[in-house]
């Protein structure tokens, strides 16, 4: 190169590099500027633009902490152990490790199953039966397939290939999709699985012109069904309705649950129709009348006074009138979108909750005539173990699924902002979640988690998981103290008629 033409290049450079220089002094000027003169940030204000760095560190914080500072069994809702778990159940990698375990036994409320000295032999296995439900009344009873199931999740709070990938899991592996409060979808109905139609507060999806429950819809849903969930409350936010950000009320969501588009969901904060234990049972028997299908309802409980009362009404109108199932969800449920008050404070946790419902119906007789499902972060095979243990049929699991999904728990649910597709309806997220490999891992963790539940059960002398009592588990008190759960929750006596 000739040096007239080198000096000219050189000059080229100066002078972009002297306008870009330029155009960030601009930047920074007018930011300068900004932060000086607004008076809603005091640090903005007090440090002009490296204040803002605040904002950014708080931000990238959280994935910080996730992914390199917090340790592997300190997070919450669930820590890096727990999520690893799901992952490997889920890609078919898991349950093999080496050299030991990390989980501290000693920590206080740690499940310690009871290993018999002789455990079944291997030929002498047999997976959990089927369970049947409803099969005491109603025309239908419904045949359930596996203990732990796909929780009620709304498409709107999934997107719409979540659900498509969880009907592909579902159908794979023969657990239940609950269809959560959002109504029933084309894409909850584009595989052959076993559903349970979710009746929320707003009634979505079965509810008329006037937002009162519909007969009419509730045969059409009938067809595509084996159970209808009536939804009391929810763990994660007891005494409120589901609430659906309005970025994610879209078009299609809109015309499912009979609502206006792109504004806000809210379901009112309890049934309008149900006030009472007898409103509830009046409801049940209608829906179960109309439909010819089991019916349940789901809550969230505080003490042992509701359960009580809705056991006298039972008793006084006759087993006739008694729920099929009750969802137990407990206070440490999640969801979508939540308000922080009622996520952080109210409702029990399911480790005093599932007890407490057990032990009611089992006082007033009723334990044979109505299904128990646990639910609230039982994403693995010990706590769905436990569950069993205590009294419960199945489990449900949510954020379970959701991890085989790809959830890596970024915590922006109500944000339209998932960055794996699985809660967000902006198509260019949605592109990397693939429901055919999605739908695979789905269906590979509902049969790595049920199959695991049988293996705890061989170790403990027993045939399959259905055959779990409170004897068979002890629970952690405190460091090198622990206690059968029999003792910790003994059954009640059945209260003479």
């Amino acid at each position: 190169m000739e040096l007239g033409n080198l000096l000219s290049v050189i000059h080229l450079t100066i002078v972009v590099m002297g306008w870009a220089a330029g155009i960030v002094m601009l930047i920074l000027f007018i930011m300068f500027l900004q932060d000086i003169s607004q008076k809603e940030h005091a640090v903005r204000r007090n440090f002009p633009v490296i204040g803002r760095l605040r904002y950014f560190m708080e931000d990238i914080g959280v994935a910080l902490r996730q992914y390199f500072f917090a340790n592997d069994r300190e997070e919450l809702p669930f820590n890096r152990m727990t999520r690893s778990w799901v992952y490997k159940t889920a890609k078919g990698m898991g349950g093999m490790i080496g050299f030991g375990s990390t989980n501290d036994m000693r920590e206080p409320g740690t499940a310690i199953f009871i290993n018999s000295p002789y455990p079944q032999l291997e030929e002498d296995c047999e997976p959990s039966p089927p369970l049947s439900i409803g099969g005491y009344c109603g025309d239908q009873p419904f045949e359930a397939k596996r203990i732990v199931n796909i929780s009620g999740m709304s498409y709107g709070a999934l997107s719409s290939v979540a659900v498509k990938a969880l009907a592909r899991g579902a159908a794979a592996s023969g657990s239940w999709l609950n269809t959560g409060e959002g109504g029933l979808s084309s894409h909850h109905l584009e595989q052959e699985c076993d559903r349970i139609f979710q009746i929320g507060t707003a009634k979505y999806g079965v509810r008329d012109d006037a937002g009162k429950l519909s007969d009419q819809k509730l045969r059409e849903v009938a067809q595509h069904v084996n159970a209808f969930e009536i939804k009391l409350a929810q763990g994660a936010k007891p005494g409120k309705g589901g609430i659906l950000p309005a970025i994610k009320v879209t078009e299609e969501i809109a015309r499912i649950r009979g609502i206006p588009a792109y504004i806000a969901s809210r379901s009112p904060n309890r049934h309008v129709d149900i006030a009472s234990p007898d409103d509830l049972l009046d409801m049940i028997q209608r829906v179960r009348d109309v439909t010819g299908r089991p019916v349940g309802f789901k809550t969230v409980i505080a003490d042992g006074s509701y359960p009580e009362m809705l056991g006298n009404a039972i008793l006084r109108r006759g087993l006739d009138s008694a729920p099929d199932f009750i969802t137990v969800d407990g206070g440490d449920g999640g969801t979508g979108a939540a308000p922080q008050a009622l996520a952080n404070h109210v409702g029990l946790p399911l480790n005093e909750a599932l007890p407490i419902a057990v032990d009611v119906l089992v006082a007033a007789g009723l334990r044979q005539r109505i299904r128990v499902i646990a639910s609230g972060r039982l994403v693995t095979s010990d706590r769905a173990a436990w569950a069993l243990c205590v009294g419960a049929d199945f489990i449900n699991t949510a954020r379970g699924f959701m991890f085989a999904l790809g959830c890596i728990q970024s915590m922006q649910c109500n944000k339209d902002t998932c960055p794996t597709g699985v809660t967000t309806h902006n198509h260019r997220l949605q592109k990397g979640l693939v429901p055919e490999e999605k739908g695979r891992r789905v269906a590979t963790y509902s049969l790595g988690i049920n199959h695991e539940l049988d293996l705890l059960a061989h170790s403990c002398g027993l045939t399959h998981a259905r055959q779990f009592t409170r004897k068979h588990v002890r629970i952690v008190q405190s460091a090198g103290r622990s206690i059968p759960l029999d003792q910790l929750h003994p059954y009640p006596p059945v209260r003479a008629e």
